[in-house]
């Protein structure tokens, strides 16, 4: 039986209900074919809980995968009030969901178990997708605890900003500070295009002193009297709603030894009431940064050479599915044209392709060509292609 796909989109006053219709949704489309995996995303208004219920009231002993975002994304654009569910099915697909519900605590010993489970597998995943905690937790370190040859794509979900809190959802668990994965193995290829539209502006600024999560100063003065020299509003201003989640529109850029061609994007989840900025990933003093602005027609381009890009790296195999995972920069600068990357996207892609997608705070990238193991971005558009191997 050949790889196909479908997704289900719906909205409803509780969770359970949304899922469930969602769900119905994909699995009228799949007919007789039976699912092998479904992928959830869920705005994070919904209980994550009830939505894994309602999904898998439906579809039984199938494999779920999820998370929660801001809105979902699909082929008619931006919902903040949609759940969608993407149904996979195969004769050769095979996967399996596992939970750690710990990654927040310690995401190298999450690592370490997600690990140990690949080394009993008689065979191993092709494909690895993971959608962790986007507020707790350290990506980075989850990352370099794997095995350099270890599969891993998606992306780390949204949530109450206010609360820092996301969800995930595996199989019947669901929860935040935790990461949920999916073993995936058949007949498949896995294509993966990524790419950003922020460029620098202003001089350069010195990571004088970065303390776990927190950025303390720039340049030895407070983040965020940095933002409001080059931006306005009085520093104070910047600590208080809705100026301290703003920064997420002005990244670092930092230098790894190009200047600004060669850029590695970080940015700040909110501004702290001394001045300093959270990140979700550590960031090393004496680094140099260039602060970074969006540009809405350079995101429009970035989404055509990320759908572009993840074509080619798919080869001679035919897509089936799209999961597109955005930074959530990308919904604040492009409010005025909500869904506008979207747009963008489909202009490079079969209008008959399956789309689904959701905000992130961040995206998690296989290796380059013989250059380690996978990688940690901030700031882009992921797009992952599935496709049927010819």
């Amino acid at each position: 039986m050949a790889l196909i796909a479908a997704v289900g989109r719906a909205q409803a006053p509780d969770g359970r209900e949304a899922g469930l219709q969602a769900a119905h949704q994909a699995l009228n489309q799949l007919g007789a074919s039976t699912a092998a995996i479904a992928i959830v995303i869920s705005p994070y208004h919904y209980d994550a809980a009830q939505v894994g219920n309602g999904v898998a009231g439906l579809l039984g002993n199938t494999p779920i995968l999820g998370f929660s975002s801001s809105a979902t994304l699909g082929k008619e654009g931006l919902s903040q009030q949609s759940v969608m569910v993407a149904l996979l099915s195969g004769e050769h697909l095979q996967a399996e969901t596992h939970w750690f519900s710990d990654y927040g605590q310690s995401s190298a010993d999450a690592a370490g178990r997600l690990a140990q489970l690949l080394r009993y597998q008689q065979r191993p995943a092709q494909s690895i997708l993971v959608f962790a905690d986007g507020f707790n937790g350290d990506a980075e370190q989850f990352l370099v605890a794997l095995p350099e040859d270890t599969p891993v794509v998606g992306g780390l979900s949204t949530g109450d900003s206010y609360n820092g809190t996301a969800h995930q959802i595996a199989g019947g668990q669901s929860g935040p500070s935790s990461l949920a994965a999916a073993f995936l193995r058949g007949k498949f290829r896995v294509g993966v295009g990524y790419s950003h539209g922020w460029q620098p502006v202003g001089p350069r600024a010195r990571m004088t002193r970065s303390r776990g999560f927190w950025l303390r100063t720039l340049d030895g003065r407070p983040a965020s009297e940095t933002y409001a020299h080059l931006f306005g509003h009085p520093a104070r201003e910047w600590a208080l709603p809705p100026l301290n989640s703003v920064p997420r529109l002005y990244p670092f850029g930092i230098d790894v030894g190009r200047g600004s061609e060669d850029l590695l994007l970080r940015s700040p989840l909110r501004v702290e009431a001394d001045g300093s900025f959270r990140m979700n990933v550590q960031l090393r003093e004496g680094s140099d940064a260039f602060i970074l602005v969006g540009i809405p027609s350079a995101c429009e381009e970035a989404a055509r050479q990320a759908a572009r890009q993840a074509r080619l790296s798919l080869g001679r195999a035919k897509p089936v599915l799209a999961l597109v995972l955005v930074d959530l920069a990308w919904q604040m600068l492009l409010q005025a044209q909500p869904g506008a990357e979207m747009a963008a996207l489909r202009q490079e892609l079969s209008p008959d392709l399956p789309v689904i997608g959701g905000y992130t705070l961040g995206q998690i990238v296989p290796p380059g060509e013989g250059a380690g193991g996978s990688r940690f971005l901030n700031q882009h558009m992921l797009v992952i292609l599935f496709g049927e191997e010819e």
